[in-house]
């Protein structure tokens, strides 16, 4: 899609004053660009943990220390009607993964899933156990993915401002 560099503005007047001011005061956009800016600020992550990684990495980035808040991604909603953004953290197991894949479904759409430590991502220690998913991507499609085994605190908000990217630049950030 090409951006037209003109303002509506410039076709009612040829006033510099004014249409310099109705520009800063005014801005206009496509509404696909503008509804993923507000989108990316105000993600709302479901609290959701299968394992460790839950307790150490998702938990201590919302603790006061590392603070997620502070990037507006506070709001953890308990039920997946209410959330955008699944954060699959720990071992995902045979047992667990139609849980895992009919929370996904109940999420609205537009939604986004952040893999959380190395077991969310490829099964981690466990791959070889007959009872473990080698990876959340087999299950359900994976945006960002935070390695570690727990992965820090500044790892999970990298993942979080990843995402944040990820949907501001839909075309530059390619998986």
């Amino acid at each position: 899609m090409e951006l037209n560099n003109s303002h509506p503005i410039e076709e009612l007047t040829k006033d510099p004053v004014i249409v310099n001011e109705v520009r800063r005061l005014v801005q206009i956009g496509p509404l696909e660009k503008i509804l993923n800016l507000a989108r990316a600020h105000s993600m709302w992550p479901m609290a959701f943990g299968l394992a460790c990684c839950a307790i150490e990495a998702l938990m201590g980035a919302t603790g006061p220390r590392y603070d997620l808040a502070r990037f507006g991604y506070e709001v953890l909603r308990p039920s997946p009607r209410q959330a955008d953004v699944m954060v699959v953290a720990g071992t995902i197991t045979r047992k667990s993964a139609p849980f895992v894949v009919r929370l996904y479904e109940q999420m609205p759409d537009p939604k986004w899933v952040i893999a959380v430590g190395s077991c969310a991502i490829s099964g981690g220690p466990f791959v070889d156990s007959y009872y473990v998913v080698p990876g959340a991507d087999k299950l359900i499609p994976v945006d960002v993915y935070v390695p570690g085994c727990p992965p820090r605190p500044e790892a999970v908000i990298d993942g979080f401002i990843m995402l944040k990217n990820k949907i501001l630049n839909p075309k530059v950030v390619t998986s």
